[in-house]
């Protein structure tokens, strides 16, 4: 394959400051990334959602209140899927592109199935940074990165409090690393 391209992901905003940090950071290398959005985020925080889909990037459905599938009927998640959908329209020019990541990557093959009838392509990743776990350092958190990436990966990064702080070293450094290798940052 001639390109170089990977696709990094963000979970769980748009959250103050965090959100703002990561748009800054992709614009400084022209980069597009996709955010899975909480509905209840962009309830709270419309201006940063409204500023990440005129940056140029993609949104994806994460729910309205980031539910483990696992753990929740399918007929009340797939209602809270339809929750964060209506948010998510409401605050976009055009319709959304219908992606849906599962919080904790947790989805029961009924929830997937009723998703796919609704028209979602259901998106995962290939690359967990670990971010959001407290028990790594923001080293091995680069390294999570650096090792498991490889041309047409998707990386799940978070732009949530939680995450904040591995999140603001790691992500310039990926940024500028794969850059330099000449890797464009596409949205899906």
């Amino acid at each position: 394959m001639d390109k170089k391209e990977i696709y990094l992901t963000f979970d769980d905003g748009p959250t103050p400051e965090i959100t703002d940090f990561v748009l800054e950071e992709l614009n400084k290398h022209k980069a597009k990334a996709t955010f899975f959005v909480i509905g209840k985020n962009i309830k709270n925080y419309p201006t940063i959602f409204k500023k990440i889909l005129m940056d140029g990037h993609s949104v994806g459905n994460h729910t309205q209140n980031h539910l483990n599938g696992f753990k929740t009927k399918t007929q009340e998640y797939i209602k809270n899927v339809l929750e964060a959908e209506n948010i998510i329209s409401e605050n976009m020019l055009k319709l959304p592109n219908k992606l849906f990541r599962p919080p904790y990557g947790k989805i029961k093959y009924r929830q997937t199935k009723e998703l796919q009838k609704q028209g979602y392509k259901i998106v995962l990743w290939d690359v967990l940074s670990g971010d959001f776990d407290a028990s790594i350092s923001k080293e091995k958190c680069l390294q999570n990165v650096l090792k498991n990436t490889q041309n047409g990966s998707i990386i799940v990064f978070h732009d949530s409090v939680k995450a904040s702080e591995k999140l603001r070293y790691v992500l310039p450094m990926v940024l500028e690393h794969y850059t330099r290798k000449g890797v464009v940052f596409k949205s899906i």
